[in-house]
């Protein structure tokens, strides 16, 4: 008896991984130095957050870029505003690295090991480096439901470089009246704005409109009672405080399309202003924002990502690491099941005819592709793969691998990262709750 076995890529086009271990030898990743040429942004995709393996390959591929081509920032899906804490804590920090973990990353993005094994090897690092390397968040921060953390900080910063000003105490009322202390709180935030009353959102948006604008305006002001790079923050933080607002509103009325939109232009904002301060950086995120390919989420249009942005704006200077993977457990889509304890479920095996199968079939191990550079055969079979599982349960979405991404990483197979029992204990009562019924997933 036979079965059909999915015919995978040629070991022409399949460069082995040897290992994980963010700490064993580099020399299996030479191939990255001519995947990456001159690139100033190399992104690192995952199919779905919180996976240990996913964290272990982008902490050893960052090493290998630090140590090797120089490369001086950690860019991270996780809050603007709250990963300044983190980059305060690699940088040779007082900071207690659990709080670090627990509030200076964002949606439970900082609540594992492997994380924080990365921020420690960070910190190593920078204590003798010639060139730290930075930590930096990319994205909308307060779990993209609260402003309270990128207000604070504003009206913090304006406390002290215009004295005179005294904001309207409505404005932080009204924000505080729908804040977000976890993921787990973002649903309950995004139902309390809904139940504001209209003249309240609306004195919201025209109230965070007027300090963006006294922030522009009063620039030279501001930097004779602070510094320029205090300033350039604090602007940077007002702008994705507009953002946020705007993709709450969108949200609140059932547009989810057009907050992915702004939210993902907004990262690309920041990643240009990042570029500004560093010559060459690693982002991490999500595949579906880096992805050089329309992004679409079960029951929503297709939206531009980020990866679309960059790429538009840095031309060959961006280069797109996408992943995929085989079986496993990756983040629970349930989310009933998610708040009761259950953060992991069981992958099934990738559908036939998918950008996933095609790589599963291709070798055993852990592996990477470089699109740019196969053999024919194999570029028509990436081409005939035309979908990609997204992480969010068994969805799948469209994609052109060939033109999504530079190269692809395979893993064979991913498993639920270890909570990291410190971050988790420093963390809001609600995550405490919640982890306190965590049980690992059964390998």
């Amino acid at each position: 008896m036979t079965t059909n076995t999915p015919a995978g890529l040629s070991q022409a086009a399949v460069t082995p991984l040897s290992t994980l271990d963010p700490a064993a030898p580099l020399d299996d990743l030479t191939w990255l130095d001519e995947a990456i040429g001159d690139a100033r942004v190399v992104a690192i995709g995952e199919s779905a957050h919180y996976n240990r393996e996913f964290h272990e390959l982008r902490h050893r591929l960052l090493r290998y870029l630090a140590e090797r081509h120089g490369f001086s920032a950690y860019v991270m899906e996780t809050g603007f505003t709250e990963g300044r804490r983190a980059d305060a804590w690699v940088l040779g920090g007082e900071d207690h690295l659990g709080e670090v973990m627990a509030h200076g990353l964002t949606s439970l993005m900082g609540l594992w090991r492997q994380l924080g094994a990365h921020l420690e090897w960070m910190r190593r690092h920078n204590a003798t480096a010639a060139r730290p390397v930075r930590f930096y968040g990319v994205d909308l921060g307060g779990q993209n439901a609260s402003l309270l953390p990128a207000l604070d900080a504003v009206l913090a910063y304006l406390a002290h470089a215009d004295p005179g000003f005294q904001p309207d105490p409505a404005l932080r009322d009204t924000a505080a009246s729908f804040a977000a202390t976890s993921a787990f709180t973002a649903p309950a935030a995004l139902a309390a704005y809904v139940q504001l009353p209209p003249e309240q959102q609306n004195a919201l948006t025209a109230g965070l409109a007027a300090l963006a604008a006294r922030l522009k305006g009063r620039r030279l002001d501001h930097v004779r009672h602070s510094t320029p790079q205090q300033y350039e923050d604090a602007l940077r933080i007002a702008s994705q405080l507009i953002t946020l607002e705007s993709a709450i509103r969108a949200m609140a009325g059932g547009d989810v399309q057009s907050a992915m939109y702004n939210r993902d232009a907004e990262m690309a904002d920041t990643v240009e202003w990042i570029l500004r301060r560093q010559d060459r950086v690693v982002l991490a995120a999500h595949n579906g924002h880096l992805q050089r390919w329309p992004g679409e989420l079960p029951g929503m249009g297709p939206m531009t990502p980020l990866g679309l942005h960059l790429a538009d704006r840095l031309g060959d200077d961006y280069l797109a690491i996408g992943t995929t993977a085989g079986t496993g457990h990756i983040l629970n889509s349930d989310a009933a099941a998610f708040q009761s304890g259950t953060l992991f479920a069981p992958m099934e095996a990738p559908r036939p005819g998918s950008l996933d199968a095609l790589m599963h079939a291709s070798h055993a191990g852990p592996f990477a592709a470089d699109l740019r550079r196969l053999p024919p055969a194999d570029a028509d079979a990436v081409r005939a793969a035309t979908v990609y599982r997204t992480g969010l349960g068994e969805h799948y979405a469209p994609i052109s691998a060939m033109d999504a991404f530079d190269v692809v990483v395979h893993l064979p197979r991913v498993t639920g990262a270890d909570p990291d029992e410190v971050a988790v204990a420093c963390s809001p009562e609600e995550v405490r709750e919640v982890f306190s019924r965590y049980k690992p997933a059964v390998t």
